[in-house]
């Protein structure tokens, strides 16, 4: 569907500095604090409030039954996977202008937007152990980043993020499982991994190599703050063992240049899926799909969140002079190098 009326945008672009790209690509990951509206945030929260209540549900997902206590309810959900495909408020968050705004810095200028989860994380319920996101979504060439959106509070008590400094520039470990074909094969001398994700260190054996670097940092968030993290870094969150909710919106993307050979596990035509997913920002030469729900994105709205100026020449992020990343048009191609 594209737009018929003129759009304006809606939000005030976030402008991503030098120093945070450099941060980035230093780190694994960015922390950007209060990246998203308080007002929009409390919009989610209330979403998930009304789903564990039973008053909203999302098609296709079973809500907890109506004679559940109000703590049964609570421990209902833990997450739901792709949630956008079903509901506009998920949809709207995965497309979400600011938060589009510094991906199209760091991977861009040109995204497609591929997945969402929602997580509720209740007191007790558990966290996922050591895994790499490019594991499991893969991305060819590898340009997947996700998109951690904090709803609540999250701290070491209920389950905040912990991220392995420097562990981005490690290969896809693959697993010895036989069943899942990801990770990188062509290197002589990987090693296989066992159970990824597992929360056990004993079990989960990537822990034996992400522990090795003797750097993990925990990510404290506040309700708006978004951690944008690389496909290979070695991150994982622990139990919930606080009396409060931990609630989070995941989203992954990748450069709308790359092929996707991934749509959650569903079938799809062809060598790739990217005809499943939706542009988020700038152009591409892979199909693509429209969002279902209308939110404003590149693939609707290309005057706005399309092409940004007419110019034939090849174009990439850049610093600025005032220390910001840009959009920037190449010199003659005699000039390049």
């Amino acid at each position: 569907m594209v737009l018929a009326d003129p759009l304006q945008r809606s939000h005030e672009q976030f402008q991503v500095r030098v120093e945070d790209y450099r941060s980035f690509r230093r780190d694994g990951f960015l922390h950007i604090r209060g990246l998203v509206a308080p007002e929009e945030v409390a919009d989610l929260a209330a979403f998930t409030d009304d789903m564990m209540a039973g008053r909203r549900s999302i098609p296709g997902v079973p809500a907890p039954p109506a004679s559940a206590t109000e703590a049964e309810r609570r421990r209902f959900y833990e997450r739901i996977h792709m949630p956008h495909r079903a509901c506009e408020i998920a949809e709207r968050f995965l497309l979400h202008p600011r938060i589009v705004d510094v991906l199209e810095a760091l991977i861009g200028p040109d995204i497609l937007a591929l997945q969402t989860m929602l997580f509720f994380k209740q007191p007790g319920q558990a966290g996922q152990g050591f895994h790499q996101d490019s594991y499991y979504i893969p991305t060819q060439p590898d340009t997947l980043i996700g998109a951690w959106l904090a709803i609540d509070a999250a701290d070491e008590d209920n389950g905040c993020l912990w991220m392995t400094p420097g562990s981005q520039h490690e290969p896809i470990f693959p697993d010895c499982d036989g069943v899942t074909q990801q990770g990188d094969t062509v290197l002589s001398d990987i090693e296989s991994i066992k159970d990824a994700s597992h929360p056990d260190e004993q079990v989960n054996t990537l822990a034996r190599i992400a522990l090795a670097y003797g750097n993990e940092v925990k990510i404290q968030a506040e309700p708006g703050d978004v951690i944008f993290f690389g496909g290979h870094i070695f991150h994982r969150s622990h139990q919930n063992t606080a009396q409060r909710s931990r609630r989070a919106f995941v989203s992954h993307y990748c450069n709308a240049r790359s092929r996707v050979p991934w749509n959650h596990g569903i079938p799809y035509e062809g060598a790739a899926a990217n005809q499943e997913h939706i542009l988020a920002r700038g152009t591409t030469h892979l199909p693509y799909a429209q969002p279902r729900f209308g939110t404003p994105c590149a693939a609707n709205a290309p005057d706005l969140y399309g092409e940004r100026f007419d110019d034939p020449r090849a174009k990439s992020m850049m610093g600025d002079d005032n220390g910001f990343m840009v959009l920037v048009p190449h010199e003659d191609v005699e000039h390049d190098h």
